[in-house]
């Protein structure tokens, strides 16, 4: 069976409950569950639509409540059981992210460049709700992050509040450096060079830019998409010769895009084989081990990646399993790979994923984002692993003041993960006040997929 071949790997004995839970999920979510969902329903059954946490228990609840209907004795299940996969997750959340705040989820936010030295803003952000600063090791100095901490460390002797820090490994982040466009944009039918080298202006292309990472020239082929900037720009590689990839822009916008170094660079469809541990996160790592309480490991694709890992933090650390460790997940390959992943980390130390829109959307497609981020969560439910709810939210309220209808409610829906991360902006006070009242009063009314029925006031007398 699926969790024999797993079994060796589970060094926790804490996780065993939990990868066994696991197996039969996945074992039972390869058959149609809806034919049967409908047939249970008429009968004030469970629809088995929560059973991610506790599979057996809730299977064998459902069969001792038909057999009672058809006169017939089959022991219910211990309530203990019923319940002990919420009880592991809730073990495991703060395994990872410390004792909970007043309300369930917790908030975790990206440290701008400023923090290392503005300590009033570190005190105010933990004052109103903050539960984790997180830093980011591709941006700032060891210097920077030092300070970053220290000012965290200050503010929780003043405020009594308690947040756990978490740093990312940078990863094989695949980038534009430098880039030459002439002044002009990027529009449908343009031609751009992406190159290994920087720009030459004695080539016959107007648009040129360099790319990070020297890997992709040898994997990425004609045909291939490629996908700019968060998505603002689109191409397909029509030749591959000496001086790089030849792009098509097939999207863009109607006035064009700017072409810009430092942004993102998807090949959504090309497989990519790439180290997961960099030689910049090597050089991280020895300072990550000693100030970090949780490692966001970026762009793992499989189980192989988290044991790189975990066998680099043996060499630094006395305890290496005492590190908490969030993946996250980028890319189909980390999708399709995930219960791997999950036992290979979560067998031997706290774990956590992380769900990484921004790349992920781009890779997978921006109408498979819901459908993915809902499989993710039941996934994590499944292992009793917390799950941390990323990228844009409230985004418009950070960076501009004022948040959008849309990304308010997105900001409630993250009720379903354990942890939701809010990136940097200039409204990132308002943004941390505002998502914990919205976590305060959405607590009473949802529990991962479960609604909580509060009694209703808002109408008052009907």
């Amino acid at each position: 069976t699926l969790y024999n071949r797993w079994r060796p790997r589970i060094q926790r004995r804490e996780f065993r409950i939990s990868g066994l839970n696991l197996a039969y999920y996945l074992a039972l979510r390869k058959r149609d569950l809806r034919p049967l969902q409908a047939a249970l329903m008429p009968w004030g059954l469970s629809s088995l639509g929560r059973i991610e946490a506790r599979v057996i228990p809730n299977l064998d609840a459902v069969i001792a409540t038909l057999g009672a209907i058809c006169g017939e004795s089959i022991p219910h299940p211990r309530l203990s059981l019923f319940y002990r996969g919420q009880r592991l997750l809730r073990h495991q959340t703060n395994r990872v992210f410390g004792a909970p705040p007043a309300r369930r989820v917790r908030i975790m936010v990206t440290m701008p460049s400023e923090a290392a030295h503005d300590a009033a803003l570190v005190h105010d952000l933990l004052e109103h709700g903050m539960n984790c600063i997180r830093i980011n090791c591709a941006h700032d100095t060891p210097d920077d992050w030092a300070s970053m901490i220290a000012n965290l460390r200050r503010a929780e002797e003043r405020t009594g509040r308690r947040a756990r820090v978490a740093m990312d490994l940078g990863g094989p982040k695949i980038r534009t450096e430098s880039v030459l466009t002439n002044g002009k944009r990027l529009k449908i039918g343009d031609t751009l060079l992406l190159t290994l080298q920087p720009p030459d202006e004695s080539l016959p292309f107007r648009f040129q830019a360099q790319c990070t990472l020297p890997q992709v020239f040898q994997q990425v082929q004609s045909g291939a998409e490629v996908w700019i900037d968060d998505g603002r720009i689109g191409g397909l590689v029509e030749t591959v010769d000496q001086h790089g990839l030849h792009l098509r822009v097939t999207h863009a916008g109607a006035e064009g895009e700017k072409l810009k170094a430092g942004k993102g660079i998807n090949f959504p469809g090309t497989d990519l084989t790439l180290p997961a541990l960099t030689d910049d996160d090597l050089r991280d790592l020895p300072f990550i081990a000693r100030h970090a309480d949780i490692i966001n490991y970026s762009f793992v694709q499989d189980a192989s990646d988290m044991r790189r890992l975990q066998d680099a933090l043996a060499e630094h650390l006395p305890h290496p399993e005492r590190m908490a460790i969030v993946a996250k997940i980028e890319t189909q390959r980390a999708i399709r790979n995930l219960p791997e992943i999950i036992v290979q980390a979560a067998g031997r130390q706290p774990f956590g994923v992380m769900i990484a829109r921004g790349d992920l959307a781009v890779e997978i497609g921006y109408q498979r984002l819901a459908e993915m981020q809902e499989q993710i969560l039941w996934l994590c439910e499944a292992a009793h692993v917390p799950v941390i709810w990323a990228t844009q939210v409230l985004e418009n309220l950070v960076k501009k003041g004022r948040p959008s209808r849309a990304e308010m409610t997105d900001a409630a829906m993250a009720e379903r993960a354990e942890c939701v991360m809010l990136n940097k902006g200039p409204y990132i006070l308002d943004a941390v006040t505002i998502l914990d009242d919205v976590l305060r009063r959405m607590n009473a009314h949802q529990s991962k997929k479960t609604a909580q029925l509060r009694a209703l006031r808002s109408w008052g007398e009907v």
